[in-house]
């Protein structure tokens, strides 16, 4: 039985048509690519769940989410439990810069997102170029449980 669990990234795009995106490196789930964000915390919304974690992850303050860009779940390991996560990704535009912050998430990249198919590594949602692409007229896209 897996654990459910709520949590909110935030895509940014520079001016350029960049995403920034952490590359995070798990014992228990691999490498992956991601945008900021994480859990929800008891009584914060998705939005609020996003501007606090580019707070804490980049030390931008100055974005906020423009629109929700799909949802996804995945099940995989946080903090030693197995957890079903549901996830709303935002997406917003900002300027092409290093983060802010003192401490950083190591290691951290502007991608064009044509290259993010090649990567060769997972990421977080899947198919994000693809998503990107998807006019806004069109909502959000459900991307369901994927495995």
């Amino acid at each position: 039985m897996r654990t459910p669990r709520q949590a909110a990234r935030i895509v940014i795009l520079s001016p350029t048509g960049s995403v920034f995106l952490f590359r995070e490196t798990h014992s228990k789930n691999g490498i992956h690519w991601v945008p900021p964000g994480g859990g929800i915390d008891p009584g914060e919304t998705p939005e609020d769940c996003v501007v606090r974690e580019l707070r804490e992850e980049t030390g931008w303050t100055d974005l906020a989410p423009q629109r929700l860009l799909c949802t996804w779940e995945h099940d995989f390991v946080h903090m030693g439990r197995r957890v079903r996560q549901h996830e709303h990704i935002y997406l917003t535009t900002g300027p092409q810069r290093p983060p802010a912050t003192d401490t950083p998430q190591a290691d951290w990249h502007w991608l064009e997102p044509d290259r993010l198919a090649t990567l060769g590594e997972p990421v977080w949602p899947p198919k994000l170029s693809e998503l990107l692409a998807v006019p806004a007229d069109r909502g959000p896209v459900d991307l369901g449980l994927v495995r």
